[in-house]
């Protein structure tokens, strides 16, 4: 079986103050090991078994498999939320996304008001998401297990805003959260290195059309 647990980028003490060592075993160690477990025991003897955990949720969402949808959507999830996110991450973007976040939202200062208003009030469980599409930026939130993968919105980076993220830490001051990981936490690097495969995929498939005879 092809699905494990990823390791994470940092000890599980690097982005302390900001989120605890106590959150990020928590979330980690049980919420996400629980989530890559349940996916493996559902996949298991299935056609999916030695698929990638992206062909997964990608398959699942699209034959209406709502559980294994949800298990294995919230495992990709949460590795893409450990690379969001970096020791002595945040503040100020740089390099391409920097620009297109000026093009998108008109200042760093317009985006960051916008990200904290949709990640703040995204109703219960969920995400808040910063995508690509057709040439622009975007923030979208989703409920519960949900993801853009999979759509044509290309996901950047991500924040958790379930309460096992910053319940520990911040208990009901999910705002408080959510300006720690915009000042400290959001990892640029991972966004530029998205950023850059999404820009370069219309050329891609543009080439492996011209390249069929299309």
């Amino acid at each position: 079986m092809s699905i494990t647990q990823t390791t994470l980028p940092y000890a599980a003490s690097a982005l302390e103050p900001h989120i605890s060592r106590h959150t990020l075993n928590a979330h980690y160690g049980h919420h996400h090991a629980a989530y890559v477990a349940k996916t493996r025991t559902l996949i298991q003897r299935t056609p999916l078994e030695s698929a990638s955990l992206e062909e997964v949720v990608l398959t699942s969402r699209q034959q209406h498999m709502k559980r294994l949808f949800s298990i294995s959507a919230q495992a990709w999830n949460h590795d893409f939320l450990w690379h969001s996110m970096r020791p002595g991450g945040g503040g100020e973007p740089y390099g391409a996304i920097a620009s297109l976040i000026e093009k998108s939202f008109g200042s760093q200062r317009a985006f960051s008001q916008e990200f904290v208003t949709m990640a703040g009030d995204q109703f219960g469980s969920g995400w808040c998401w910063l995508v690509y599409e057709a040439g622009r930026l975007d923030i979208v939130a989703t409920s519960n297990a949900d993801t853009p993968l999979g759509s044509t919105q290309l996901p950047l980076l991500t924040i958790d805003v379930w309460e096992h993220a910053y319940y520990l830490d911040y208990q009901h001051r999910r705002l408080d959260y959510i300006a720690a990981f915009l000042g400290h936490l959001i990892n640029w690097d991972f966004a530029n290195q998205n950023l850059a495969r999404a820009m370069a995929a219309p050329a891609q498939e543009a080439a492996a059309r011209k390249a069929a005879g299309g």
